[in-house]
């Protein structure tokens, strides 16, 4: 591993693509800075700078590692000051979250969680279906809590709350809706990142026969909800989600039918931060919350 000093004199050399500019900002000597440069170079045994008309010019090697070790030396320059401002008693905790959990479920309860740690900063950002993984060193990301069913090397998760599905419609439609097979001559509501819902319910629910497929299709599962509280059509919606909307009159559930999908809402985290305060912080209460079985957000 080579040493810090080393690294940041590689990383102002790089940026300013000179040894006097790089010294007078590491406030040392011209030949400190030489010395530490080569000392990097015959460590990594690649040479890092080449000299062109007495200019410094990366060469591809060089290139490739300044952006890595500049965002190495960020962090780890953040890491300190955050620890010096809360003296190891608090800190910011950046979460990928999905926005429908987010905005409905957590929100509603993060006052208790400010309560008990007034010192720790939550910062969010949306966790959206993506194609590849989640890698929180590369976004910036402590933690993230997700619809998935994810086991990967290194990474910590906890199983939070069940996908269980519903069909929800606005109150208005109920006396449309005596028994299951009535839902094949209303409006579906399709969410495209569960574009099978609707076929593995109506199979679930002994009515294989009905298209489950046809419907306007939205992406985000907030838009599904207001759709169907608009009176739009019938939605299938975990039903943890919408407890707020059934006990104020916006839906309704016609048939009490879950679908029971493999995937769960999830809290995970690299293995590494499992005992950093903040994210122990939260864990903690998030998993207290769920062990309680509070369904309504804390008073």
């Amino acid at each position: 591993m080579p040493a810090t000093a080393a690294l940041q004199a590689f990383e102002a050399c790089a940026r300013h693509l000179s040894v006097s500019r790089a010294a007078e900002e590491l406030r040392l000597t011209q030949s400190a800075v030489s010395r530490q440069l080569a000392g990097l170079e015959a460590q990594l045994g690649l040479r890092l700078f080449q000299r062109v008309r007495q200019r410094l010019v990366l060469t591809p090697a060089g290139a490739a590692y300044a952006p890595q070790v500049r965002g190495s030396l960020a962090r780890i320059e953040g890491a300190t000051l955050e620890l010096l401002a809360h003296r190891g008693g608090g800190g910011t905790l950046t979460l990928a979250i999905s926005p429908t959990f987010g905005a409905r479920w957590l929100m509603p309860r993060l006052p208790g969680f400010r309560k008990m740690h007034p010192a720790v900063m939550l910062n969010f950002r949306n966790y959206t279906t993506r194609l590849t993984r989640l890698d929180f060193a590369a976004e910036d990301v402590d933690a993230a809590l997700f619809l998935g069913e994810e086991d990967r090397p290194g990474i910590v998760t906890h199983r939070l709350i069940e996908d269980a599905r519903v069909p929800v419609c606005a109150p208005s439609l109920l006396a449309e809706l005596r028994m299951p097979r009535d839902l094949a001559r209303q409006t579906l509501l399709q969410q495209t990142t569960r574009p099978r819902g609707w076929v593995e319910w109506f199979a679930a629910a002994g009515l294989p026969g009905i298209d489950g497929l046809r419907g306007p299709q939205f992406h985000h599962m907030a838009m599904v909800a207001e759709a169907a509280a608009a009176g739009l059509g019938i939605a299938l919606l975990p039903r943890f989600l919408i407890a707020a909307d059934i006990a104020a009159g916006r839906l309704a559930t016609p048939f009490d039918v879950p679908l029971h999908g493999r995937e769960a809402y999830l809290l995970a985290y690299p293995e590494a931060a499992a005992e950093v305060p903040a994210l122990r912080g939260f864990r903690d209460w998030l998993l207290e919350q769920i062990a309680a079985g509070r369904d309504r957000p804390e008073a």
